[in-house]
């Protein structure tokens, strides 16, 4: 009986266990602000088309070069031909976003199949893939993109192309540092000693750890394809009149900046805004902002 009691009595005062407390993810402000650039384009470039608002290709130059604010309805202005600006700049976002995400999606997938062949394989084949690489490297885009336009006419096929064959490179260095790092590991020696085979233990094992980094890098590298697509537009060797884009939209706003600087400011202050909006919104995922994981914090803590 007194076993009983001194059990529940035990039992009665043992210490409540100790909750464990949720850190809660501190996001800084600039990436918020920078998050918040990015979305409010986005929603603008979707939304809009929803509002009943004028075609941007209907011309009426009746009403060209209004000023942003002084008519209704066109509340950013209108163009040299009285085209809205509002329709044509929600046009030109999808269009220049569009192509920039596509860019990215693909030489990412492009530079992590490669780079984790390239790694994983070894011998002949990474000695390939990764001269190509070192010579592309040495190629200006630019130049490319010039010599081409000449030779078979300016098209945003084209600058698709040549920038997709020509950025891989970062991702597949990347990808192919990685899989040498992990081919080595525990986690994917063990399946091929179970039987398993090889490229079973890549695409288990390998290619998700390294899709992760291609995330990094592709959130890092949007605002610089933004910036190569809008420089193509501008120069013309992207997408073609009457589709807006956001660098044709300086490129022909450059003509009447006197008369309408709006034209040239209003798409220029858009790429400023996304491109400075990515960049901040990238530095979430770098290792010296990234956030620490809570064990590391706790160590910290008690050497402090």
């Amino acid at each position: 009986m007194t076993v009983h009691v001194d059990r529940a009595v035990a039992v009665a005062t043992r210490p409540p266990v100790p909750r464990r407390r949720r850190t809660a993810v501190r996001v800084p402000p600039l990436q918020l602000l920078g998050l918040a650039m990015v979305l409010t384009v986005t929603a603008f470039a979707l939304l809009y088309p929803l509002v009943p608002a004028y075609d941007p290709m209907t011309q009426d130059v009746l009403r060209a070069n209004i000023p942003p604010g002084a008519e209704a309805g066109h509340w950013l202005g209108t163009d040299v031909l009285g085209r809205d600006l509002a329709s044509r700049l929600a046009l030109a976002s999808r269009v220049t976003l569009g192509i920039a995400v596509l860019v990215v999606v693909a030489t990412a997938f492009i530079g992590l199949v490669l780079g984790t062949v390239s790694g994983y394989v070894g011998g002949k084949v990474d000695t390939l893939i990764m001269g190509i690489a070192d010579i592309q490297l040495a190629i200006p885009v630019i130049m490319v993109v010039i010599a081409l336009a000449a030779a078979v006419g300016a098209n945003v096929g084209l600058m698709v192309l040549v920038l997709v064959l020509t950025l891989w490179v970062n991702y597949a260095r990347v990808a192919r540092a990685l899989t040498l790092s992990l081919r080595e590991r525990d986690f994917v020696i063990s399946p091929r000693i179970q039987g398993a085979s090889g490229w079973w233990a890549v695409r288990k094992h390998v290619v998700p750890n390294v899709a992760v980094q291609m995330l990094v890098i592709a959130t890092a590298e949007l605002g610089a394809v933004i910036l190569a697509t809008s420089s193509f537009d501008y120069l013309g060797l992207g997408v073609q009149a009457p589709t807006p884009s956001w660098g044709s939209m300086i490129s022909e706003g450059q003509k009447f900046f006197r008369q309408a600087p709006f034209l040239s400011l209003v798409p220029g202050a858009t790429i400023v805004l996304v491109v400075v909006g990515v960049n901040l919104v990238s530095q979430r995922f770098t290792s010296e902002n990234a956030p620490r994981p809570a064990r590391r914090r706790r160590k910290e803590r008690g050497a402090r």
